[in-house]
C-alpha cells in the first residue's frame, strides 16, 4: 500500500516521489527521478561509456583510413576514398552519439528544446559549413597527393597527423597558448624525426612541413583564430579605433620616401594595402605571410621608383606604418597572433617573411605608441588633430601642377583660409578666456588683501565721553565736602 499524505491541501503518492534506482531515497523529476547519488552514477557510466565508443570509432576509422591511403597508392580507382567522406562518417557518428547522451539526462520540460537542438546538430548552416567542407576536401586531396611522392614516409606523416588532430579535437578545453605549445612541439618533433630517422633534406623537410601546417591549420582555423577565451577581439577594437584617429597623419611627418603623385607609385601603394588587407582572408599561417611579405615587396618597388636607387630598411618602416595607417586591416592584432601561436617557427626566425613580419609588429607597436614627439609635432596641435578639431594644412597653391584643375585650387584654397580663422578665433577665445581669469582673480585677491586687513586691525568705535559736571551742581557726594568759604568783610 502506498503512503499517502497531505501537503498544503494536495494528496501526494510518494512511493511516486522515491529514487527510480529503488534506494529508497527520494528522487528529483529534474533528474529523471533519480536521487542526486544515482544520477551521479547514471552520468559517468553513461560518460565512460561515451568516451570509450569514440575512442574505439577513432581507431576504427584511423585504420580504415590507412588502409584508404594504402591502396590508393596501388591503384588509380582507390582514390574515391577520400579523407572526406571518413571525416563526414565520423562527424555523423559522433553527432548521433552525442545526441543520444543529450536525450538521455535531458528533462521532460525541455523535450522541445533539445528536439531543436538535435535537428540543429543533424543540419548545420548549410553556407558556413558548405566552404568550410569543399576547402577542406580540397586541402586533404592536395595533401595526401603530396605524401604519395615519399611512400613510406609519407604514410607515417599522415598518421602522425591525423593522431595529432585527434589530440587537438580533446584540448579545445585548454587556454589557446597551451594549443599553441601543443602545435610547436608537434612541428619540431616532426621534423626532428624526418631528419634523424627519415634522412629527409632540409629543403624536402621544409617542403612537407608547409604541407601539414596548410593541413592542420586548415581544420583547426575556426577552433583557435582569435577564441573567446583571449581579449584578441577587443585587441582588434582599440587598434582599429586608434587608426582611425591618426588619419590625418600625412606621409611628411612619417618622413615617408614615396611620391604618390606618380601613377606607377601610387598603383604600387594600391596594391601594398590591397595585400595588408587580404591577410585577413586567409586561413593558414604561411598565406598571411605570404600577403605581408607581397605587401612589402610592393612597398621597397615604390620608393625605389621614387628615389631611382635600392631602398633602405630606414625607409621601408616608415612608409610600412604609413600603408597600415592608410589600410586600416581588419582584425590586426588577431592575425598576428594567429601567426605567433601556430605558424611554423622556422620560418618565422629566419627568411624574408620573419623579416617583413617583425617590422610588421614593430609598426603596429608603433602606431600604438605614438604621440607629438614621434611626429615633431607640438603637444597643442597633437591634441586638436586628434580631437579632429583641424587638420593638417593641404597643399600650397605654389606647388601644384599648371593643369591642376582650378576649382581644386580654389577648394583647397578656401580651407587653407578658413582653417586660418578657426585657428585665429582659437587664439581670440584663448586671450579672452584668460583675461576674463585675470580679473576675477584680481577682484578676489584684492577683496582677500582688505579681508586681512581688517582681520590685523579691526576699528573700534568708542562712547562719547561724558561732560564735565558744574561746580554748583548736585552732587552726591556734596555732603562730604567742607562748607563753601563765606566773604569776610574788613574794617577799614
Amino acid at each position: 500500500m502506498s503512503l499517502k499524505s497531505e501537503r498544503r491541501g494536495i494528496h501526494v503518492d510518494q512511493s511516486e516521489l522515491l529514487c527510480k534506482k529503488g534506494c529508497g531515497y527520494y528522487g528529483n523529476p529534474a533528474w529523471q527521478g533519480f536521487c542526486s547519488k544515482c544520477w551521479r552514477e547514471e552520468y559517468h557510466k553513461a560518460r565512460q561509456k561515451q568516451i570509450q565508443e569514440d575512442w574505439e570509432l577513432a581507431e576504427r576509422l584511423q585504420r580504415e583510413e590507412e588502409e584508404a591511403f594504402a591502396s590508393s597508392q596501388s591503384s588509380q580507382g582507390a582514390q574515391s576514398l577520400t579523407f572526406s567522406k571518413f571525416e563526414e562518417k565520423k562527424t555523423n557518428e559522433k553527432t548521433r552519439k552525442v545526441t543520444t547522451v543529450k536525450k538521455f539526462f535531458s528533462a521532460s520540460s525541455r523535450v522541445g528544446s533539445k528536439k531543436a537542438e538535435i535537428q540543429e546538430a543533424k543540419a548545420p548552416s548549410p553556407s558556413i559549413n558548405r566552404q568550410t567542407s569543399i576547402e577542406t576536401d580540397r586541402v586533404s586531396k592536395e595533401f595526401i597527393e603530396f605524401l604519395k611522392t615519399f611512400h613510406k614516409t609519407g604514410q607515417e606523416i599522415y598518421k602522425q597527423t591525423k593522431l595529432f588532430l585527434e589530440g587537438m579535437h580533446y584540448k579545445r578545453d585548454l587556454s589557446i597558448e597551451e594549443q599553441s605549445e601543443c602545435a610547436q612541439d608537434f612541428y619540431h618533433s616532426v621534423a626532428e624525426r624526418m631528419q634523424t630517422r627519415g634522412k629527409v633534406p632540409p629543403e624536402r623537410v621544409e617542403k612537407i612541413m608547409d604541407q601539414i601546417e596548410k593541413y592542420i591549420m586548415t581544420r583547426l582555423y575556426k577552433y583557435v583564430f582569435c577564441p573567446e577565451t583571449t581579449d584578441d577581439e577587443k585587441k582588434d577594437l582599440a587598434i582599429q579605433k586608434r587608426i582611425r584617429a591618426l588619419r590625418w597623419v600625412t606621409p611628411q611627418m612619417l618622413c615617408v620616401p614615396v611620391n604618390e603623385d606618380v601613377p606607377e607609385v601610387s598603383d604600387m601603394v594600391v596594391k601594398a594595402i590591397t595585400d595588408i588587407i587580404e591577410m585577413d582572408s586567409k586561413r593558414v599561417p604561411r598565406d598571411k605571410l605570404a600577403c605581408i611579405t607581397k605587401c612589402s615587396k610592393h612597398i621597397f618597388n615604390a620608393i625605389k621608383v621614387t628615389k631611382n636607387e635600392p631602398a633602405s630598411a630606414d625607409d621601408f618602416l616608415p612608409t610600412l606604418i604609413y600603408i597600415v595607417l592608410k589600410g586600416n586591416p581588419p582584425r590586426l592584432q588577431s592575425n598576428i597572433q594567429y601567426i605567433t601561436r601556430f605558424c611554423n617557427p622556422s620560418r618565422l626566425m629566419t627568411g624574408e617573411d620573419g623579416y617583413y613580419f617583425t617590422n610588421l609588429c614593430c609598426a603596429v607597436a608603433f602606431i600604438e605608441k605614438l604621440d607629438a614627439q614621434s611626429l615633431n609635432l607640438s603637444q597643442e596641435d597633437f591634441d586638436r588633430y586628434m580631437s579632429g578639431q583641424t587638420s593638417p594644412r593641404k597643399q600650397e597653391a605654389e606647388s601644384w601642377s599648371p593643369d591642376a584643375c582650378l576649382g581644386v585650387k580654389q577648394m583647397y584654397k578656401n580651407l587653407d583660409l578658413l582653417s586660418q580663422l578657426n585657428e585665429r578665433q582659437e587664439r581670440i577665445m584663448n586671450e579672452a578666456k584668460k583675461l576674463e581669469k585675470d580679473l576675477i582673480d584680481w577682484t578676489d585677491g584684492i577683496a582677500r588683501e582688505v579681508q586681512d586687513i581688517v582681520e590685523k586691525y579691526p576699528l573700534e568705535i568708542k562712547p562719547p565721553n561724558q561732560p564735565l559736571a558744574a561746580i554748583d551742581s548736585e552732587n552726591v557726594e556734596n555732603d562730604k565736602l567742607p562748607p563753601p568759604l563765606q566773604p569776610q568783610v574788613y574794617a577799614g
